[in-house]
Parts: structure tokens; sequence; C-alpha cells
């Protein structure tokens, strides 16, 4: 077999081998129910693995043709479907799309205990977890990122201790590390960047070249710095995308320069592993981000 064909066959190798030995676990389950209740759960978990499997077809097909590898006649024979089909599926989302996910895209959004001053400055009760306002208008300029580019999403809570399930595929998690000591341990293998904390407050260090960025926030001003990455799951068999603000309001620049930079972003990275750090700067009357840009290179872990 040549070198070339090596890959795809034993990828084919273990989905067939994987499939057959849960199939024959179903079939030897001697409770009935149960049986028919595991079967209707996996054939849900096969469906959404086909959609997937799908997107990334299409998305392939896309590349081929965008780069003249093959044209849509060549890439038809190839695949053993008719031209008007390689039209269709390679036309319709576009492939950005597949650096957020190829299915059901789920964010998580941590929660955290609100507490504060009333409006006589009095010491108010702390309330029950709560999600950030900045982080949950983070999460709707994200869905409504994800749906322009046919992706379908919804959010979920990180309780109170920051115990989030990582691994699972199309998952975004936007989740301060003071929030989550899981997500703290693992950006800690982050060669490039890296959050801190001292007297003044939280900050992010480019440890390439020493640099120290604070939030501008800290400072009086209208604008934060956030951490953006592709970070592995403790399962090692994937990986997730992360975001976080040195304050929350750093988070939504991240979306927001995104909006801009996804199809490139895509072209460069595709799903494999990186980090950066995103500027951006708000309206103080609406909130609302009105300016963001990548202040670092995209770093890479060795061999990634």
């Amino acid at each position: 077999m040549e070198a070339h064909d090596a890959a795809p066959a034993a990828l084919r190798e273990q989905f067939d081998a994987a499939f057959d030995v849960a199939l024959s676990q179903l079939k030897e389950l001697p409770d009935p129910l149960e049986r028919a209740k595991v079967a209707h759960g996996l054939a849900g978990r096969v469906q959404d693995y086909g959609n997937e499997f799908q997107a990334v077809r299409n998305e392939a097909m896309n590349e081929t043709l965008r780069v003249g590898r093959l044209n849509s006649t060549q890439l038809a024979s190839e695949l053993g479907i008719s031209k008007g089909r390689v039209s269709q599926l390679a036309k319709g989302a576009p492939p950005e799309r597949l650096f957020l996910g190829s299915g059901k895209v789920i964010v998580a959004l941590a929660e955290k205990l609100e507490d504060g001053n009333d409006k006589d400055g009095k010491k108010k009760a702390i309330q029950g977890p709560v999600i950030a306002t900045e982080d949950v208008q983070t999460y709707e300029r994200l869905r409504e990122l994800a749906e322009d580019v046919g992706l379908e999403v919804s959010f979920e809570r990180i309780p109170l201790g920051g115990n989030v399930r990582l691994n699972r595929n199309n998952l975004v998690v936007i989740c301060g590390p003071r929030l989550s000591p899981l997500i703290e341990q693992i950006l800690e293998g982050d060669p490039h960047l890296r959050f801190g904390k001292d007297d003044d407050g939280w900050y992010l260090t480019d440890r390439n070249t020493g640099q120290i960025y604070r939030s501008p926030m800290d400072r009086g001003e209208n604008g934060d710095i956030a951490y953006f990455g592709r970070l592995p799951r403790p399962d090692g068999k994937g990986t997730f995308l992360y975001v976080a603000g040195i304050h929350a309001r750093g988070s939504g620049g991240v979306v927001h320069w995104l909006n801009q930079e996804l199809a490139t972003v895509h072209r460069e990275l595709k799903a494999r592993r990186f980090s950066t750090l995103i500027s951006s700067r708000f309206d103080p009357e609406t909130l609302e981000i009105v300016a963001s840009e990548q202040i670092t290179p995209f770093y890479r872990p060795e061999g990634a």
C-alpha cells in the first residue's frame, strides 16, 4: 500500500472496528428494554456523527475545487457521484463553519456568585449563581455568527467550581481560569501565553517576548484583552475552543474579531491547536464591542 493511502485506510479500519465492537456489545445486552433504550440513543449519536462526517466532506470538496486541484467533473468521478451533486454539496455551507464545529455547537458559560452594592451604597447579600451579562451577550453574538454559517448553537451552564465536561466535540468554553481549576490546569500547558495575577489584578503574558498585557479597564478605559485558543481535551481525543477575557467584556472582543476574520482564520488553522490574544474596545454607553484586533501571532504547540 502506498504511503498516502495508509492513513485513510487506517481511519476506516479504526471506525469499522469501533462500530463492530459497539454493535456486538449492544446485541448482547440481556434486558430487551435496556437494549431498546441504548439502541435508540446510539441511533441518534450515529446520526450526529454522520452529520459531522458530511460537514467535513463538504468542506473538503469545497477546498478541492477552490484550490483548483480538480474540477467538478473530476471530483464527481473520484467520489462516485454526479456533477450536480458535487455542486450541491460543495457550495452549501461555507467551509469556515468547520472552525466552530461540524455539528450542533455547545457554548459553555461559567456561573459565578454575584454581589455588590445596592443603589443606596449598602452591601447586598450574595445572590445565587448567575452568568455574567457580558458572557450572555458574547454568547448571543457567537450564536448569530454560527447561524450565519449554518450551525445550530445552544448554551449550557458551567456550575460553581468550574467542573465542565470537556471530552466532547463541537464545544466552546467561555470561562476565566479563576472560575475553573480544571481550565486553569489546561491553560498551564500553553508554552506561549499565560494568565497571571498579582496585587494589581489579572493579566496576560506573552512568554516568548516577555510582554505583559493588562486590561485597559483596570485603568478606567473602555477596553479589554482576551485569550483565544483551541485547547486539548483531557482525554487526548480532540480539542475545544476557549475564550476568556481578563474581564468578561473581553470575550465579546474575540467574537467581534471572528466576525471579520473567520474565513481567514479557518484557512490558516483549520482545526489545529493555537492560542492568541485579542484586544478590543467597547462603547461605554451601549457596552457593545466597537473595535477588535489580534495583538499576538497564532502560537502553535510543538508538533501540532
